[in-house]
């Protein structure tokens, strides 16, 4: 199977208003979408649409609406002129834990049947629930272990502390043995913002979501706080 879970670390540093930096210690799922019934029925600690432990709900990404998410994303695509030709979907993401998640950003990693990633997608969120998606075409389908670089500008609020008229720049390590995702905010005068998640893949299986268990066991409570708590320091 294809999905599995990252261990690994968040770090944000911002450098306006004012130099601050931040670093927590999370995992995320790599979901395919093709994937998630067949998890569902293999592993007893996590759930598809009900409740568990862990569980991912089709209604916590997209326009968060009660359908597929799978199906969503290929429609959104086909919208953009992208053709994965029947290749898989793979979301990073985080999972619901006692039955709640927040996710400042999604990643769906969009393959084609000869297992390019042809484009990625960037979904964003902030704390009063909106979410919007940046869809963004990879051009270098044809190289193996690189780094795809990719930006586009600024078109959703996020922070009070960041003006509209910025640029992301995203540097993406392909999912493998491990993963690394650093997003560069940019103004006119400079870096705003880097934020970097780096992990290591871990099975996804029963054993994996005891060892979280027991480790992370109020992660996704954990970020939201956290959001709240450095934007309070922030202020």
């Amino acid at each position: 199977m294809y999905s599995r879970i990252y261990t690994g670390k968040v770090f944000h540093k911002r450098f306006k208003p004012k130099i601050h930096n931040l670093n927590y210690s999370v995992f995320s799922f790599l979901i395919s979408l093709n994937e998630i019934d067949e998890l569902d029925q293999n592993l007893k600690l996590f759930s598809y649409n009900k409740f568990n432990i862990f569980s991912f709900w089709d209604k916590d990404y997209g326009e968060k609406k009660d359908y597929n998410l799978n199906s969503y994303i290929k429609k959104i695509l086909k919208k953009s002129g992208i053709d994965i030709q029947g290749g898989r979907i793979m979301l990073l993401c985080y999972p619901r834990l006692w039955g709640y998640v927040f996710n400042p950003l999604n990643v769906y990693y969009c393959y084609n049947n000869y297992n390019n990633i042809v484009a990625i997608i960037y979904e964003v969120s902030n704390t009063f629930k909106q979410s919007h998606s940046y869809i963004i075409k990879n051009n270098h389908i044809n190289k193996k272990d690189y780094l795809i670089a990719q930006s586009c500008k600024k078109r959703f609020y996020v922070s009070p502390f960041m003006e509209m008229s910025t640029k992301y720049n995203f540097e993406i390590k392909p999912p493998g043995k491990s993963i690394s995702l650093l997003i560069t905010q940019k103004d006119d005068e400079g870096i705003l913002l880097k934020a970097k998640f780096l992990g290591k893949s871990k099975k996804l299986n029963d054993l994996t979501l005891f060892y979280l268990l027991i480790k992370y066991p109020f992660m996704t409570l954990k970020v939201i706080m956290g959001i709240h708590w450095e934007a309070l320091k922030l202020w």
